[in-house]
């Protein structure tokens, strides 16, 4: 009897354990790939992942880092005469012509859509003035944005360098880094995009080579890549109610499916929690604090079912000074940081703001006014 009731315990205190474990997605399904990973786009959180911190060839996926420079450079609407070395480049291409001048807008539409290595080298001749000197500005952008395990030798991906590579992770890194401009996602959820064709009397038609636009409703943009030595590699981003999310692949035979896997599985294994409210915070234990702190943004944070109560949220506030009471300005006191399961997953700055509103000098109309209302009893019956 002892030993059952303790065989009992024993197993009810080990399910309380993996109860309280923070969940990441189901990774019951199948992964094709060698390296993959699903992050939440806006805060970075990574969801799943396999392999994703081990180096390997990109391919065409390394065009977003590409694109990304194109139009961070401002020179989107500067024409662009298209070079000789850029006509020969090797692989898939839209076929430009040598000393054709076309807008560096419909370059990186044909870098994205048809991934054509010809307009990776005229962007990156017209962008950093040689081929040298746009892949050092890939480098530099990459360490700036975090991407600390890649090296990119060239700016289209094809197997002409060893020394050019990336991380399921870090991919994940650009394309979360190249989202957040409108003119990214715009291009890089182009289903089919027109451009003019200088010799002919007809237009260039090209029609985006990412299947999941199609292929899947929640889809909105990506970037395919495929190399005899690197395989096939995919980046993707898909939309469902407030969660967006940015999945990678690389040497993923069934790509494709891997994709809408690990977005489904992220989809129903995790909402969006707001675990901060924007606006007032209220914090007693001084008086200088007392009704005069709040946060700006919300913090609103991936969460499964089983991590709800895993959250806390700690002030941290710097030493009180007086002359925050006369100030007109808002000022950073501090910052707010939220926990999971003890670990700090965000934070945002803590704002003071003197609220108590100067008296208003009255003016001759107030005077009037108040004599007004006086006579016909407003004042004195309400």
């Amino acid at each position: 009897m002892r030993m059952i009731l303790k065989l009992v315990i024993i197993s009810l205190m080990v399910s309380l354990f993996i109860a309280n474990i923070p969940q990441k997605v189901d990774a019951s399904f199948g992964v094709s790939a060698a390296s993959a990973v699903l992050i939440e786009q806006k805060t970075g959180r990574v969801l799943y992942e396999k392999d994703a911190h081990t180096k390997r060839r990109i391919a065409s996926i390394t065009k977003i880092m590409t694109a990304i420079l194109a139009i961070e450079s401002g020179k989107m609407n500067q024409y662009v005469k298209v070079s000789e070395q850029a006509t020969h480049a090797e692989g898939s291409s839209v076929y430009l012509k040598p000393g054709e001048k076309i807008k560096l807008n419909e370059l990186v539409y044909g870098l994205m859509l048809r991934s054509g290595n010809d307009t990776a080298v005229a962007i990156a001749e017209h962008v950093g003035g040689s081929l040298d000197g746009f892949v050092y500005l890939m480098n530099q952008k990459a360490k700036e944005i975090g991407m600390y395990n890649t090296h990119f030798e060239n700016p289209h991906g094809l197997d002409d360098h060893e020394d050019h590579y990336s991380t399921a992770f870090d991919m994940a890194i650009l394309m979360r880094y190249a989202m957040k401009n409108k003119t990214f996602q715009k291009i890089s959820g182009t289903k089919v995009h027109k451009a003019p064709n200088p010799t002919e009397n007809w237009d260039r038609e090209w029609k985006n080579k990412n299947r999941l636009l199609s292929k899947y409703k929640y889809c909105t943009g990506g970037k395919t890549g495929y190399t005899k030595r690197a395989k096939r590699t995919l980046v993707t981003t898909a939309t469902k109610g407030d969660m967006d999310l940015i999945a990678v692949t690389l040497n993923g035979p069934d790509d494709w499916n891997d994709h809408i896997s690990m977005y489904e599985s992220g989809f129903k294994g995790f909402d969006m929690l707001e675990v901060l409210a924007k606006g007032k915070i209220e914090i007693t234990k001084n008086k200088y604090y007392k009704n005069h702190l709040y946060v700006k943004k919300s913090i609103v944070y991936p969460a499964t079912k089983n991590e709800l109560d895993l959250f806390s949220v700690k002030y941290k506030l710097n030493k009180p000074k007086k002359k925050w009471t006369s100030s007109k300005n808002e000022v950073i006191v501090g910052k707010a940081a939220v926990y999971l399961d003890g670990k700090v997953v965000k934070e945002t700055p803590i704002y003071y703001q003197n609220l108590q509103e100067k008296k208003k000098k009255k003016g001759l109309l107030d005077f009037v006014k108040e004599i007004f209302l006086s006579v016909i009893g407003v004042n004195a019956h309400g």
